[in-house]
């Protein structure tokens, strides 16, 4: 016997509930934007803005509720789109029940954005409708659509962000770089010299050379009133040590410092060798000449080595004891009355643990003068010291062998390198012997590792033997350009000449760059 089915009709809608039978105006607004502020683009965003708003109207049951925009902000992700996620949540929120835009890309160029989206949005029964591709999302074909035409938006935007990136990569090869020149302190734009912004530059480099810490020149930098980059009234540490250290202010350009690893959020990451870096010499007009510039990496990476150093003030980690070998620091005397002093003496000087120092205090007044007395003893043997730091340069110095030695190590790597991706090639084509085939493997990555830090040792000794060169250059120049008897104290000599100064019971030792020592 046939079964009778009988329908019954819905009375609901599946999406909002509410009875079939009633009618009422859909809730509908309008979404537009545009990628860029061009003036060009700006005059679509307008046209879309008025299209829509006459479109929605021109449909008796529907009610205009208002536009939605993003004006000038590109659409790989939805995270910064105000309008957008605005638009979203008042949907949400019951105050839409329809959404209009051009087309897909319009809405997102990134397809898990997109349809996660659009199925938040038909859960609660609001609809999206697509014009240049007529689509309605709450049409059966619908989600297969918005899939294929994200999926094809995406790849639109993929294509533009590598021709854009290789754009880019072909001008850094051909030696053509920008900056951020808003946030760049000393150049305008095209690399043109602001001249009130490079004085500031020229003072931070005096103020190292001088002897100053990072931390005391941006404590200086702050007294003196000067803005930093951003335009703020405190300077940070890492700022003055990217000013310091930025080859930009000596002409050069080091170009593609970082790159774009995710198209879609736009993730920067400083580029570590991952891809090709570019240096472009006497790139622009220099701010700091390149041999000062040398001299302030050396004195850095001396710094560094060094380990310690305060630099709270010139005289700083430059003043040792001759009697325990500990540093000497500034004490002041009489803080709060007219007698007020401040001397400098052994740090240890009355340890617990140890008997007290026999080493003298001094002021700076006394040290100030032991450097010239040592100074001008310096400049009497001017020619033969000159004379003695340049043999010192030609012999200590010297890295031509090993600068071939790594070159010969280079071309070992490579060679290893290669084995060893035709090895692993081989073996995924051809059936071998997997224990024979992982022991030819961990034999030639050892033998790369060995190889690769005895490279790294040999780039480690080049560059402190470049950096000995640049300091003991930096010393003959100075000295050179002094002449006659010495009387005035300056920062500049004092940082650029001087190791330390050891200070013995009854006499000071100067020991200045280059290990040459004058007792007073």
């Amino acid at each position: 016997m046939a079964k009778k089915v009988r329908k019954i009709p819905a009375t609901l809608n599946q999406f909002t509930s509410e009875p079939v039978a009633v009618r009422r105006k859909k809730k509908v607004a309008g979404y537009a934007r545009v990628s860029t502020d061009r003036e060009e683009q700006a005059t679509s965003y307008e046209a879309q803005m008025t299209y829509y708003k006459t479109y929605i109207e021109g449909h008796e049951d529907w009610e205009f509720v208002g536009m939605y925009s993003d004006e000038g902000i590109t659409a790989t992700n939805t995270k910064k789109r105000d309008g957008f996620n605005q638009m979203v949540e008042d949907a949400l929120d019951g105050k839409i029940d329809l959404i209009i835009t051009k087309s897909v890309s319009r809405f997102a160029r990134n397809t898990v954005d997109s349809l996660t989206t659009i199925r938040k949005l038909k859960d609660k029964g609001i609809e999206v409708y697509f014009e240049k591709e007529n689509i309605w999302t709450l049409d059966a074909k619908g989600e297969l659509m918005i899939t294929i035409m994200s999926s094809l938006a995406q790849e639109e935007s993929r294509s533009i962000s590598e021709n854009t990136t290789w754009g880019k990569r072909k001008q850094f090869a051909d030696g053509k770089g920008s900056v951020a020149f808003s946030w760049f302190l000393g150049y305008d734009k095209d690399f043109k010299i602001n001249e009130e912004q490079a004085a500031t530059v020229r003072l931070i480099y005096r103020l190292f050379i001088s002897g100053l810490s990072l931390y005391a020149i941006t404590k200086e930098l702050e007294s003196r009133g000067i803005k930093s980059p951003s335009g703020k009234d405190r300077w940070h540490i890492s700022t003055v040590k990217s000013i310091l250290t930025n080859e930009k202010y000596r002409g050069d350009a080091l170009l593609q410092k970082q790159y774009t690893t995710d198209f879609l959020q736009k993730t920067r990451k400083t580029n570590n060798g991952e891809i090709p870096q570019y240096y472009v010499e006497e790139h622009h007009e220099a701010i700091i000449p390149p041999a000062q510039f040398d001299f302030v990496q050396a004195e850095l990476a001396r710094r560094e080595q060094n380990g310690r150093y305060s630099g709270v003030s010139i005289f700083s980690n430059k003043i040792k004891c001759g009697c325990c070998g500990g540093w000497y620091g500034s004490k002041v005397w009489h803080s709060t009355d007219k007698y007020r002093k401040v001397i400098y003496r052994c740090n240890r000087k009355y340890g617990k643990d140890t008997p007290p120092c026999n080493t003298p205090h001094l002021t700076e007044e006394e040290i100030k003068q032991i450097f010239l007395k040592a100074l001008n003893a310096l400049v009497e043997a001017k020619e033969e010291t000159i004379e003695n730091l340049q043999e010192l340069i030609e012999t200590v110095c010297q890295i031509d062998s090993l600068g071939a030695e790594q070159e010969r190590l280079e071309q070992e790597l490579r060679i290893i390198a290669e084995n060893l991706a035709n090895l692993i090639q081989k073996n995924a084509s051809v059936a071998l012997d997997q224990t024979e085939q992982a022991e030819k493997e961990k034999k030639l990555r050892t033998l790369y590792g060995e190889k690769h830090s005895y490279f790294l040792e040999l780039e480690s000794l080049i560059q402190e033997k470049n950096d000995t060169r640049e300091i003991l250059t930096n010393f003959i120049t100075k000295l050179e350009d002094l002449t006659g008897e010495q009387t005035e104290f300056r920062d500049e000599l004092w940082g650029g000449l001087v190791d330390h100064i050891r200070i013995d019971e009854k006499s000071s030792t100067v020991v200045f760059r280059g290990e040459i020592e004058i007792t007073i």
